[in-house]
């Protein structure tokens, strides 16, 4: 589990919706309608900032600070004078998806989190349900002042090149990647074994076994066996069809027949039902994948990648066709990088088994069928195909473009938001307290 200390964890809980206002009596620094920010809003963002890895706090990171806070408050009391509306899915939504990133800073432990706050996840979450809705309703406004910000390829150009040559950023090597996937497949016979030892577990719990240990010594989802199988309170949405079409029909404390999904058999407890979310247990079981089922997968991709070199199929299509893993599939077996959510990975970010297969090749090269171990822990074989790479440079237009793209979009948007600040501060009140109306952008707020 992560280490953290307690200064850490404080800063993460106080900026957990991201603009949490104390609690105490506080200085107000700022207010923009009848939305205040206090002086200890500042602070927690700025240790927030300043406990972020290789990061520089400036001078006036209270007054950028104190900038970004106000711009949000704006936004909030123009979204709610338009009545622009935020629906209780998203609330939640956006709830559980911070409960699960807190919840995986303690290893996973749920229950860690609630030692560590004192409360509930349901009372967690009820306390920042009202930050969490103003944080949606500021960014759906903030959607409608840049939603239709686009940049021509002319502005792109002139963007581009009123950069000073020195100025312009140097990019490090960089790879595109595509992939198609193969995932071994288990036998019938190893199938009608851990259903056999999926039916002997559930005969267990039915003659009174606790469910909870029995999922801790046998279930292979790990995650969730160290809490005894227990998932949370969980939504249909996050759940696969079949796991939720079973589990939704449980009542409390029933216990399903074997359910199949893509990642192996379960039984499936129900612990308690609220409306379309519950908390439930579940034991998974895997079939075990044997060496010739590695082999068949392999052997399928082989004759996928000689199709693909004797032009029998392109690449695209054969991805469409044949592979099976569903994050790339879609978008011609493309892959994103995590770190920044684009197409291209620098050389240290390629994991390492995908650099071995790729350091000879060149671009437009297919690779032979490598094994791989995917998230799921799914075991299977995947083809490469490097479809670009860049060497260490200066940006230019040609091999930067996307990127040059995006910079200059983000600019246009930034001007869309200072003309809409420009419009709506006349006619909003906003305070600034004296002690931060020396901040250089403060003047706008007053123009």
């Amino acid at each position: 589990m992560m280490l953290m200390n307690s200064m850490w964890l404080s800063i993460l809980f106080a900026c957990f919706a991201l603009g949490l206002s104390a609690q105490n009596m506080d200085k107000i620094i700022g207010v923009v309608g009848d939305q205040i920010i206090l002086k200890s809003d500042i602070e927690i963002q700025v240790q927030q900032m300043a406990s972020q890895e290789g990061s520089i706090i400036t001078p006036d990171a209270d007054c950028s600070v104190l900038d970004e806070m106000l711009l949000q408050k704006m936004m909030l009391t123009h979204a709610e004078l338009d009545s622009l509306i935020v629906s209780e899915d998203e609330v939640e939504g956006e709830l559980d998806q911070r409960i699960r990133y807190f919840v995986n800073l303690f290893g996973g432990d749920q229950s860690k989190l609630e030692a560590y706050y004192s409360k509930s996840i349901v009372e967690i979450k009820e306390e920042f349900r009202t930050q969490i809705r103003e944080q949606l309703l500021a960014r759906k406004m903030q959607q409608d002042v840049i939603g239709n910000v686009k940049v021509t390829p002319s502005e792109i150009k002139e963007f581009f090149e009123s950069i000073p040559r020195d100025s312009l950023p140097f990019y490090n090597a960089e790879v595109e990647l595509a992939q198609i996937v193969i995932k071994a497949k288990p036998s019938e016979e190893q199938i009608t074994k851990a259903e056999e030892d999926l039916a002997k577990l559930k005969s267990r719990v039915d003659e009174g076994e606790d469910f909870s240990v029995l999922a801790a010594v046998y279930s292979a989802d790990k995650t969730s066996a160290e809490n005894g199988g227990e998932l949370g309170f969980i939504s249909r949405n996050e759940l696969v069809n079949e796991f939720a079409s079973a589990a939704f029909r449980l009542e409390n404390g029933e216990v399903s027949d074997i359910v199949e999904t893509e990642y192996g058999l379960h039984i499936i407890q129900m612990i308690e039902r609220r409306g379309e979310k519950a908390n439930m247990r579940h034991i998974l079981i895997k079939p075990e994948i044997t060496s010739y089922d590695l082999e068949k997968a392999k052997a399928k991709l082989n004759d996928v990648r000689k199709q693909i070199l004797t032009d029998s199929i392109g690449f695209n299509a054969a991805v469409n066709k044949y592979s099976e893993d569903v994050s790339t599939k879609n978008q011609g077996g493309t892959l994103v990088n995590p770190n920044t959510g684009a197409a291209s990975f620098e050389m240290d970010q390629v994991e390492l088994t995908l650099f071995s297969v790729i350091d000879t090749m060149n671009v437009g090269q297919v690779s032979k069928p490598a094994s791989f171990i995917d998230r799921d822990g799914s075991l299977g074989y995947r083809i490469i195909k490097l479809n670009k790479s860049t060497d260490a440079h200066r940006a230019n237009l040609s091999d930067d473009y996307e990127k040059i793209k995006s910079v200059a979009e983000s600019f246009k948007q930034q001007e869309a938001i200072n003309k809409w600040v420009e419009k709506k501060a006349p006619e909003t009140y906003v305070f600034i307290a004296d002690d931060y109306k020396q901040c250089n952008s403060a003047i706008k707020w007053f123009k």
